[in-house]
């Protein structure tokens, strides 16, 4: 599997109250901001660019998000980092064959149309990874 590195997302409290830092420090631009309401996911996302780099700053809708659990036990700060392949479903299967496991009920297509799922952190020594493929893949 080829992997590229695709986005860090940041566990925050608010994201008005992060931007300034991501703009103006930073000097990034929001290329997109949205929300998920669907179950186990429930965030707000604001996807800023800085240089080269995509950072998605990640809100909780609610009490039940995977952030707010996420932000309760670790504090805010890096959530995980995301790895774009070409093929989210051979480089599953490859990952599968090598023994990686993943958070099986995170697979899913996101509010813009990116499938992902989450490597258990289990196989990655603490770090949730993120592999992603977008539409246009």
């Amino acid at each position: 599997m080829e992997a590229i590195f695709d986005h860090v997302g940041i566990a925050v409290r608010s994201i008005d109250e992060a931007l300034p830092f991501y703009l103006e420090v930073l000097g990034g631009v929001v290329e997109d901001r949205y929300t998920s309401d669907a179950p186990g996911v429930e965030v707000h996302v604001a996807v800023v660019r800085t240089a080269d780099n995509l950072i998605e700053l990640l809100e909780p809708t609610n009490k039940n998000s995977p952030i707010d659990r996420f932000i309760k036990q670790k504090g805010k700060g890096v959530h995980h980092m995301a790895y774009r392949v070409e093929d989210l479903d051979s480089a599953i299967l490859e990952a599968k064959n090598k023994g990686i496991r993943f958070l099986e009920d995170t697979l899913r297509m996101n509010a813009r149309g990116r499938r992902l799922i989450y490597i258990n952190p289990i196989s990655t020594d603490g770090t949730l990874i993120e592999l992603c493929t977008y539409p246009d893949n």
